[in-house]
């Protein structure tokens, strides 16, 4: 999939450095976002809450007030706290230094490799923006996951709260389809033990849950709609891990080691503590000495936990809960390998996000909501508050005043937390609209290239129409110089392709920039081979592109001012930027590596913004 691979090494010095900065960068914007939003709030506050007269109607800040010391459904509240930590934990995966070339090749591909073609596609679609732009996508997933574990847990009960949930809910629907290719549910060796159906979608059902109003978590209906559904899916899964044929029941096939011991074994290589690789291993000997019997109770497990959620019976779902939880916490560690110890993880994988769904409904359903009257009133009268009709506006107690408080503070944490999703959603998308890549990959390539002033060795060779051109005759115009071989037919670098893309960046400005090749070669057929060369890429049509080539002696001349070898002249050309007074401005390392189109792009913008600084110094 030629879209998931920058070309460049995972940890490439220049790329992990401009990720850093921005990170830090942004950082400091986030900083200031908090900042003028606890300001504006705390002007609107101290406006909203002026000095009243002790009698005179209730005040309306009273009702908020007591709205915000109105509980939380236990189940509600503990889908808010984890899986509001699990953004939190994610976008500290996403901050990973390697993450930033890394993400395409090595976790989005893996995980759309055995998908249907049409998945491939449309997953390799989306991740040609990452490779494009792998700085500014990789820092804009850590923002928007930072900042919706901040909203989810900040968000004060109400509207506030579901519109997090929302959020939520469509950004693990994004990450499900693009980021884990549908969870590989389209793929063949489909299990719930290696993570079926993706963490994202388990992501997904907790936003939506969260996004309900508050009326549906005032029955246990609610609970018991969303153990069934986990119920049918466990029961689901249980057919599909006994189903013949699918290497399940052994531990051993071929002489080698089954699909649950192979995964075992081959997270026990990546690095992480010996302890856990040690149980990893055993853990796969075990499975390859007694495949039978270890599926088999993953079968029973699976089986019974989907019937016991089926029935909606509390007593029995107890106990399903604590064993499913028990059976998930094995296969998180035994399995998975805690799901982000291996490689670029990017979250803990599933079974934790299945123990909070589970847990949920079962609160949901044994300990569902009181009414918000009900409710207000019982937390009122346990905080101490005076009834309205015996007590003066003014009189607040103590412990009301100070959740109050609280309640503000949390408003400013959570509107914060939706501008970090700005923050991490403006870059995206203005790096989805964007075709060309970023320059920082070519810079990698490149090596650093410092600006340079000196004057330009000139030179007097032919032109395309016979006519004598010198870098004199030039003056007035940027010059974007590079060494061509016309006849090269493989492993030559294609500046040609990226000569034309760099013209029509430049835009307008094409006029005031010519394009030129030298030719590297000796051969008398120069002319004639430069003609095919620029009709075969595009640059025949160009107003600023010039062809030119010389004598042997002319040619050997202008090489050695300018530094050309054989070598140099396939493999490593320069590319000098020379200013219209003449003046060289920048020399360009041109190695486009691997030659991928993200590569490719990225000299093209690069050579662009040389040509730019060139025109304004000179």
């Amino acid at each position: 999939m030629p879209g998931m691979s920058s070309g460049l090494n995972l940890d490439d010095p220049a790329v992990v450095a401009a990720f850093r900065s921005a990170l830090l960068h942004q950082g400091l914007l986030a900083l200031l976002v908090f900042a003028v939003i606890a300001a504006v709030w705390g002007g609107l506050r101290a406006w909203r809450h002026a000095p009243a007269t002790v009698s005179g109607p209730p005040d309306p800040a009273r009702g908020a007030v007591a709205r915000a010391v109105t509980g939380e459904p236990a189940g509600r509240l503990l889908l808010v706290i984890g899986f509001g930590n699990l953004w939190l934990f994610d976008g500290f995966l996403q901050a990973q230094p390697k993450m930033a070339i890394g993400l395409p090749s090595q976790v989005i591909e893996p995980a759309a490799a055995s998908s249907p073609l049409w998945v491939q596609h449309m997953v390799n679609w989306a991740a040609s923006t990452w490779t494009y732009h792998p700085v500014q996508a990789a820092a804009a997933a850590v923002w928007i996951q930072v900042g919706l574990g901040v909203w989810i847990l900040a968000a004060p009960r109400g509207t506030p709260s579901r519109l997090a949930g929302l959020v939520s809910a469509a950004w693990g629907l994004v990450v499900w389809m693009f980021g884990e290719s549908f969870g590989g549910i389209l793929a063949p060796g489909l299990s719930w033990l290696t993570g079926a159906p993706g963490a994202a979608a388990v992501y997904v059902a907790a936003g939506v849950l969260i996004a309900l109003p508050d009326r549906a978590w005032r029955s246990p209906r609610l609970g018991r709609l969303t153990l069934a559904g986990l119920g049918l899916f466990l029961a689901g899964m249980a057919v599909l891990q006994a189903w013949p044929g699918r290497g399940s029941w052994s531990g051993v096939s071929h002489s080698q080691p089954g699909t649950l011991a192979g995964m075992a074994l081959s997270m026990s290589l990546t690095p992480q503590p010996g302890l856990l690789a040690g149980w990893l291993s055993s853990f796969a000997g075990v499975d390859e000495a007694h495949g039978f019997a270890v599926n088999l109770f993953v079968v029973a497990a699976l089986g019974v936990t989907g019937a016991a959620f089926l029935s909606g019976r509390p007593r029995l779902i107890r106990p399903a809960v604590i064993g499913f939880t028990c059976v998930c916490l094995a296969d998180w560690v035994l399995v998975q390998d805690l799901g982000f110890l291996g490689g670029l993880g990017t979250d803990p994988n599933t079974m934790i996000p299945f123990v909070l769904l589970a847990a949920a409904g079962y609160l949901a359903l044994t300990r569902p909501a009181a009414g918000p009257g009900e409710q207000t009133a019982g937390r009122a009268q346990a905080a101490g508050v005076p009834s309205p009709a015996r007590s003066p506006v003014r009189a607040w107690p103590p412990a009301l005043v100070q959740r109050a408080v609280a309640a503000s503070s949390r408003s400013v944490v959570a509107v914060g937390g939706a501008g970090l999703i700005v923050l991490g959603v403006a870059p995206m998308a203005a790096a989805q609209a964007s075709p060309d890549a970023d320059p920082i990959l070519a810079q990698s390539i490149a090596g650093p290239a410092g600006p340079a002033d000196y004057p330009a060795p000139g030179f007097t060779l032919t032109g395309p129409r016979g006519q004598a051109v010198t870098l004199a005759s030039l003056r007035g115009k940027a010059v974007v110089l590079s060494f061509v071989d016309a006849e090269c037919t493989t492993g030559c670098p294609p500046i040609g392709a990226q000569f034309r893309q760099a013209a029509q960046l430049l835009g307008a400005r094409s006029d005031q920039v010519e394009l030129v090749g030298i030719s590297t070669s000796r051969a008398g057929r120069s002319v004639r081979a430069g003609q095919a060369f620029g009709q075969q890429e595009g640059l025949s049509r160009l107003p600023g592109w010039l062809w030119l080539t010389g004598t042997p002696a002319e040619l050997g001349r202008v090489w050695q001012e300018y530094g050309i070898t054989a070598t140099t002249a396939r493999h490593n050309t320069p590319v000098y930027v020379i200013d219209p007074a003449g003046r060289v401005r920048r020399v360009i390392r041109h190695d486009p590596g691997p030659g991928t189109a993200a590569i490719s792009s990225s000299f093209a913008v690069l050579l662009a913004d040389a040509a730019r600084q060139a025109l304004s110094t000179g």
